[in-house]
């Protein structure tokens, strides 16, 4: 047997063994309806009006907001330049 008769014959026995065990699911399943792999995650925001500030931001931030940048980069950090800066670069915190 060649080393190429080898591997065909290997592979041809994978492929046996996972059609088996397709089968073997498929069989185990025809009785009731199969349940899914994974079950969305099923969130619920509300968002409730807030009218003072709220403790993430602190006590005195609640009007320099009106005054930043407030652009976000991609870990969520805000910028802390003023509204229209000229700067082409963000300064976050």
């Amino acid at each position: 047997m060649s080393k190429l008769d080898a591997v065909r014959a290997l592979r041809e026995a994978r492929f046996k063994q996972e059609e088996e065990q397709r089968k073997a699911r498929a069989g185990a399943g025809t009785g009731a309806k199969a349940a899914p792999r994974r079950a969305a995650p099923t969130t619920t925001r509300t968002s409730a009006p807030t009218s003072g500030p709220t403790a993430e931001s602190g006590p005195e931030s609640g009007a320099d907001d009106e005054q930043r940048c407030g652009h976000r980069n991609i870990s969520g950090r805000t910028c802390t330049r003023e509204r229209g800066h000229a700067a082409k670069t963000h300064r976050y915190s």
